[in-house]
């Protein structure tokens, strides 16, 4: 007699996300999801927040420690500076929506009890949660994604995306069935991990004041 699968053994989040669903029972059906194993060590599903009619959207990498705790996307140190240089780059922060490519935080630990240390995202997991990006997509329909670093770039565009190579230009690409514009720029926390943190900041106002300028 065949053994059944764990659906987490599929590598996919197709099984779970409700056909033509607006964002609130996307949300709410995401919260279930075991399309991958990352939900097995994970606090929580942490889905993309914003407006349905959002102009822009921001895709990031994957949840942070603070991130799965409480269950909204970029809360944590990186989110704030994220907002702050949005603003400076004439992004009103309220009016985007933001998500991440994986919506499972995936971390090691030296010792239990210790700090949750980030790890990322295989791209054999990006793949597997593309279904929840895809659908807020098609709801949404922004006029245009900000790529928030590598991570974010490979599940969106392809295993060979480098942010160092497009970063600050406008890309056109079909994503997920839809013709999208895309301005890649660096994640947020690589901006708090830069040894020169000013000069890293400084950057990424600079993309996103490309992004800014694109939607008029």
């Amino acid at each position: 007699m065949a053994t059944t699968k764990a659906p987490e053994e599929a590598y996919t989040a197709e099984p779970f996300v409700p056909d033509r669903a607006g964002l609130t029972a996307l949300r709410e059906a995401a919260a279930g999801c075991r399309g991958c194993p990352l939900h097995r060590n994970a606090t929580q599903t942490v889905f993309g927040t914003g407006a349905e009619d959002a102009r822009v959207m921001l895709v990031g990498e994957q949840p942070g420690d603070q991130e799965d705790r409480q269950g909204r996307p970029f809360v944590g140190p990186a989110g704030k500076l994220l907002d702050r240089a949005l603003a400076e780059a004439g992004i009103d922060p309220g009016e985007a929506y933001v998500t991440n490519a994986v919506k499972h935080f995936k971390f090691t630990r030296t010792e239990p009890r210790k700090r949750r240390i980030h790890k990322a995202p295989t791209l054999r997991e990006m793949t597997a949660c593309g279904p929840w990006l895809a659908a807020e997509l098609a709801v949404v329909e922004p006029e245009l994604i900000v790529v928030l670093g590598a991570t974010a770039g490979k599940a969106l565009l392809g295993s060979s995306f480098k942010v160092t190579e497009v970063r600050g230009t406008v890309l056109e690409h079909e994503i997920h069935g839809r013709q999208e514009r895309l301005v890649p720029t660096v994640h947020p926390s690589a901006v708090l991990r830069a040894e020169d943190r000013e000069g890293a900041y400084r950057g990424l106002v600079a993309d996103l004041k490309v992004a800014a300028r694109a939607l008029g």
